[in-house]
């Protein structure tokens, strides 16, 4: 069965986007987990977001994706901006724990000249900082949902500016560099493949889709 939806505002609540998915026919949706110019998150209202799991399970929903904002740069030259999205990445993933077994999407940010290594070379120590093998630090939730952890997608971008995950072994590199620092994380890390990003890219997905996607299996 495909999994498919759309992206939804968070205005009515959680149980809210459930509903308006249904009626357009999906089975999944996306999220921003606060404003996407950043900020501090709204309050979760847990009694809502139980509601949501309830409506998702009765509804054989797929995962859902939380997009985290667009203000994270976690390859700034800028400490105070790196503390900024370490800090509000964590905390998003705390909040993810009340809904698991879904995906937290973010762009891997703009390493602004100082050059993609260094670029690397940040994000990479900002997920392994942030992420934990169990991914959730919350007793309950892990005996409710033992087993369901969130997964973090590093999404793929067209290369504007300075922007790091233009390529397919730029996101590679990333995982891989987290993999080398801490193994037990390999399986926390997957990559959101945005189209219109990758066309931006220059891949070419309209006259050659399987050849790219061959690539993306290949490198990645």
């Amino acid at each position: 069965m495909l999994t498919i939806g759309c992206h939804l505002s968070t205005t009515k609540g959680y149980r809210a986007m459930g509903e308006t998915a249904l009626s357009i026919g999906a089975n999944t949706f996306a999220f921003f987990t606060r404003n996407p110019r950043g900020g501090k998150a709204k309050d979760l209202d847990m009694d809502d977001v139980a509601a949501l799991r309830d409506l998702m399970a009765q509804n054989d929903f797929g995962p859902l994706v939380a997009h985290a904002p667009y203000t994270y740069n976690p390859c700034s030259a800028k400490e105070r901006a790196r503390e900024f999205a370490l800090e509000a990445m964590a905390e998003d993933l705390r909040r993810m724990e009340a809904l698991p077994g879904n995906y937290y999407n973010f762009h891997p940010g703009s390493h602004v000249g100082q050059g993609v290594e260094i670029g690397i070379d940040f994000i990479v120590k900002q997920l392994n900082t942030v992420l934990t093998p169990d991914m959730t630090v919350d007793t309950l939730c892990q005996m409710m949902f033992e087993g369901q952890q969130t997964t973090v997608l590093l999404e793929t971008m067209a290369g504007k500016g300075t922007e790091v995950g233009r390529s397919f072994e730029e996101l590679s590199r990333i995982i891989e560099g987290v993999a080398a620092r801490r193994p037990e994380l390999s399986d926390k890390l997957g990559v959101c493949l945005d189209t219109c990003h990758v066309n931006d890219a220059g891949y070419d997905i309209i006259h050659d889709l399987d050849g790219v996607l061959d690539e993306f299996d290949r490198v990645v």
